[in-house]
């Protein structure tokens, strides 16, 4: 058994770090109440160890999923287990994001009538990358990045179990290790190469480096992802470029990077440079074939263009005016003769009768969502309406 596992705390009593959390799952085990959940946030932040912990400490039985490799015919299986039971399995799965649609949407009926506890882990956040009928059946819990007098903690409790000497250079470079699981890991094979005495050299012939994601810094994920659409948003190639390189450096997943790419290009760039959207469109597709170490160029394409190129949010500010304007008025009556349904129907005007447009009333009333920033291709688009109403 590696040193992680053997030192993995079974308990929420011994966990390291996310007290709040702690606290939180503690009440719903008193009152015998767990609501399905999802655990998000960097790796090695102990996502997989507070879920044994919890259902050890409510004493139900334990079952582990791989969202890559995952099997709906399995679950099946254990649910129907417990169907005459009031007893019921918690469901573990790890990298839940990695589930398609058609396995998410599966879920949903035994999360609704709770035949099991659906506990699912990801390193991204569940907004972007799940359905939303399983966010709406579970609590989301973000996992904090444990910090460096958290991993002291560990590492004395390492210390303490295996009887070893360490000066405070190697305690330093192995705290910076970046997170639990990478620490144990290093400590395990430096106590190879001695048994009693840790040192730096050792340390440094196994590992060159610390994680440039070092816990005793500030920067995380969702932080280094935002730095980059920030400077992508600001124009700066260089720094949108260094941000995507420490996040690749961190081990963030190429198509999660895509991902926040292709968002990027509708929300701030949109039409005034439609090709945006086609290029990260095309990017998503390719990492997700590609992969590392290759996928880095495609990315590093991508990321070179989204700078370089016109910036409009016209489309995003006008998508969310609309949204408000729906949440907080009564909905307009729909003109009788747009509705096909409606005997007016016949004194709907075809605008290609008309040559292309015709002058016809599509609201109830006069509403103005969209702004344009009048560059690029979005001032051809608004080239192209004038054009059509003139003629």
């Amino acid at each position: 058994m590696s040193l992680a596992l053997e030192l993995r705390p079974k308990r929420l009593d011994e966990i390291i770090g996310q007290k709040d959390l702690v606290d939180v799952f503690k009440k719903f085990i008193a009152m015998q109440k767990l609501p399905h959940s999802l655990f998000f946030g960097v790796a090695g932040c102990g996502k997989t160890t507070f879920a044994r912990a919890v259902a050890k400490d409510f004493g139900l039985d334990f079952y582990e999923f791989d969202g890559g490799n995952f099997k709906l015919e399995e679950l099946r299986k254990i649910i129907d287990q417990y169907k005459n039971s009031l007893y019921k399995p918690l469901i573990f799965i790890d990298e839940i994001h990695r589930l398609n649609k058609t396995q998410q949407e599966m879920l949903l009926i035994p999360m609704e009538n709770y035949r099991c506890i659906i506990i699912g882990a990801s390193t991204e956040n569940p907004y972007f990358v799940l359905c939303s009928g399983i966010r709406s059946r579970s609590m989301l819990f973000e996992f904090k990045t444990l910090k460096a007098k958290d991993l002291e903690i560990l590492l004395t409790r390492a210390q303490e179990k295996l009887d070893f000497e360490m000066d405070d250079d190697a305690k330093d470079f192995l705290i910076k290790s970046a997170d639990a699981r990478s620490m144990l890991n290093l400590l395990e094979f430096a106590l190879v190469l001695d048994p009693k005495n840790i040192t730096l050299n050792n340390l440094k012939k196994l590992r060159n480096g610390v994680n440039s994601e070092g816990v005793s810094q500030k920067d995380t994920h969702y932080i280094l992802a935002s730095a980059m659409i920030k400077s992508l948003r600001g124009s700066d190639v260089d720094a949108a470029l260094y941000y995507l390189a420490r996040l690749i450096d961190a081990g963030e997943s190429a198509d999660f990077l895509a991902r926040r790419l292709v968002i990027f290009a509708s929300e701030d760039i949109g039409n005034a440079d439609p090709n945006a959207l086609n290029l990260a469109t095309s990017t998503l597709i390719a990492v997700k074939n590609i992969g590392y170490p290759e996928a880095r160029i495609i990315l590093s394409q991508c990321v070179v263009y989204l700078a370089s190129t016109l910036k409009s949010n016209s489309s995003y500010k006008a998508i969310n005016k609309a949204l408000d304007f729906v949440k907080n008025n009564e909905a307009l009556d729909i003109p009788n003769y747009l509705n096909n349904n409606h005997p007016e129907r016949k004194n709907y005007l075809y605008p290609h009768d008309f040559g292309g447009w015709v002058e016809q009333k599509y609201l109830s009333r006069n509403l103005k969502f969209y702004e344009s920033k009048g560059i690029g291709e979005e001032k051809k688009l608004l080239e192209n309406l004038d054009k059509l109403k003139k003629k």
